[in-house]
């Protein structure tokens, strides 16, 4: 009896410290990527005031990542992916360096390019993260939109191009003596718009009057013995924006267009856009894909940067997995996920939300014109005679809420339209009239964020009252979940002139069913190849849809995020490819079972 009380407490002990034990949380990240952005020079004449990331140049350089960035005034370092530090170096291009080119060379020297003139020295360094560059004595012309690329056997390739006529082109350098160009010059491959939908100019791949787009960007990745060398179209200010890859088996070519291009595209859901990157591979093996991503809401050249997991199939084609791709994703050190969807969804779609002030509120989307269509919205306030706001919960970066002050009087209160267990945050911060132009130093956003479950007992979860973070994109995951159907961002202070925020999005997972099984899913591929309409009945419940395609039932590599409708339109489909399609519903208490997959010739 004595032993079998013992037994009895031992497990009634062991029992309890299960409950009681703290859920393990995953290390993740989202996209756009939670980083200080530097604010333009460029459109500084105009006093338009906006911060931009676009074209990364990322590498590994023994064991840690750089990643430059055009016209930033300097780089990022980083020992794991997800935390990046700005390094400002001692000596840099007049107005930092434009779609930067950089190589590690044997895990000594990296090389660096990017001289916003198009000409200019190649710069080396043993000691990155130091800031400190030497020029090389030479002077090398097309340098602009370039791509430095050193093979195994040393010999140098200089890929550039960056235009809607003229192909992408290849010289090489001799890199010991002084990068001089040694004469061999080549002309590799252009846009073939008439063939490949994906690559026509606009938004949506529709523009009335320009139908060619613009290739630009080109990066090149070696992998077992084949050269990808990749370029993005069709513009980087439309959700559009892709790279895509030709494939060698030598640095100068012959290429040939990958059957399943493009292989960085994300049309659809919040952040839009994955062309303009680089390819490069993590200590553990593992390639990511660093891409742009089209903010374009103040101008056309506000991008934000992203980074996607990276793969190659059995056929040898690369490809890269943007599914969810602006939800939050496993870090790149999980084991077998990293960079997939980590199954938290979106808990603050659609919420009520009411605001402490509102100068403006504005409405803008990319025209196919090459401008915006702006609504601004009117004052609106509910049965309490509360301000609200419908544009900061409505999945939207172009739409934004600016506040009467910047101080620590502004609020924001969401309640969601179901409680849930919250698990991270993103705060989007825009940039109306900052008056800022340029690198600077001191920037900080200082908030606080508390959770209710009734609105009237809150807890506070987030505190950055005195944080020295300059986070325009700020991503908080949550060291423990908490259950609320309120959240309350709480300002102190942010950079600029004005308070405004894009959107507020909370993740979790929702306490409720998941959506049921979309049905009658149809598929109606056009006269014209390039396109294709869909159709499918609403799912109750359903915040949205995500169709997936790709050119055989295993290699659906392609994903387009839809919120509410129950129908769309593509013209990215390439002519005389063969695809397969199916389709999923989703709401903040998880994804529904896939339909059948259905093949279209």
């Amino acid at each position: 009896m004595k032993n079998f009380k013992k037994v009895f407490t031992i497990t009634a002990i062991l029992f309890g410290a299960i409950l009681n034990a703290q859920e393990v949380v995953p290390e993740t990240y989202i996209n756009p990527l939670d980083i200080d952005y530097t604010y333009m020079v460029y459109n500084s004449s105009k006093n338009i005031s906006y911060r931009s990331g676009a074209d990364p140049a990322v590498i590994e350089f023994q064991g840690e990542y750089y990643m430059f960035v055009t016209r930033s005034f300097g780089y990022w370092h980083s020992k794991d992916l997800i935390n990046w530090e700005f390094i400002k170096p001692d000596q840099w291009f007049f107005e930092g360096s434009n779609a930067p080119t950089a190589f590690n060379y044997n895990d000594s020297l990296v090389y660096f390019a990017g001289d916003p003139a198009g000409y200019g020295s190649i710069l080396y360094t043993d000691d990155p993260k130091s800031g400190e560059w030497t020029p090389t004595a030479s002077i090398s012309n097309n340098i602009q939109d370039s791509e430095l690329f050193i093979d195994d056997d040393g010999k140098t390739y200089l890929y550039w191009g960056s235009s809607n006529v003229h192909p992408l082109r290849v010289k090489m350098l001799d890199k010991d003596d002084r990068f001089i160009e040694t004469g061999v010059e080549k002309e590799l491959f252009n846009l073939v718009e008439e063939e490949h939908g994906w690559e026509r100019f606009g938004e949506n791949n529709y523009h009335p009057t320009l139908k060619e787009g613009y290739m630009e960007g080109a990066s090149m990745t070696k992998h077992d013995g084949k050269y990808y060398l990749q370029y993005a179209a069709p513009g980087t200010q439309f959700n559009v924006y892709a790279d895509a890859a030709y494939v060698g088996k030598s640095p100068l070519g012959p290429f040939k267009y990958m059957k399943n291009n493009p292989m960085s595209f994300k049309p659809g859901g919040f952040a839009n856009g994955a062309g303009h990157g680089i390819t490069m591979k993590q200590t553990n093996g593992q390639y990511w894909h660093f891409a742009t991503m089209a903010l374009a809401s103040n101008s056309h050249w506000e991008r934000r940067l992203s980074m996607f997991p990276t793969y190659f199939d059995d056929e040898g084609l690369m490809y890269t997995i943007t599914s969810y791709g602006d939800y939050p994703l496993y870090g790149p050190d999980h084991p077998t996920k990293a960079g997939l969807h980590n199954g938290w969804m979106l808990l603050s779609y659609q919420g009520k939300t009411r605001v402490s002030s509102s100068q403006m509120q504005v409405r803008k989307s990319t025209s196919t014109y090459d401008d915006f269509d702006i609504t601004e919205m009117p004052l609106e306030r509910n049965n309490e005679g509360e301000i609200i706001s419908k544009l900061l919960t409505d999945e939207s970066p172009k739409s934004y809420w600016v506040a009467e002050a910047n101080d620590d009087k502004q609020w924001v209160e969401i309640e969601m339209l179901s409680p849930g267990n919250i698990y991270a945050f993103q705060l989007n911060f825009h940039d109306e009239e900052s008056g800022i132009y340029t690198r600077t130093e001191g920037l900080r956003h200082r908030f606080t964020l508390e959770v209710s479950e009734d609105s009237e007992n809150w807890e506070t979860v987030v505190d950055r009252s005195k944080s020295f973070k300059d986070t325009p994109n700020a991503y908080i995951p949550l060291n423990q979940p908490v259950k609320g159907k309120y959240v309350r961002y709480n300002n102190i202070e942010v950079p600029g002139n004005n308070l405004a925020l894009s959107e507020i999005r909370v993740f979790g997972k929702g306490l409720g069913k998941k959506p049921a099984k979309v049905k009658d899913f149809e598929i109606s591929r056009q006269e014209d190849r390039r396109d294709a309409a869909f159709s499918w009945n609403p799912v109750k419940g359903a915040q949205g849809y995500n169709i997936r395609w790709g050119i055989a039932p295993d290699k659906l590599y392609h994903a387009w995020l839809i919120y509410d409708e129950n129908e769309h339109f593509m013209r990215n489909l390439d002519r005389d490819t063969k695809y397969y399609f199916q389709i999923e519903a989703f709401n903040e208490n998880g994804i529904s079972e896939k339909t059948e997959v259905q093949e279209v010739k």
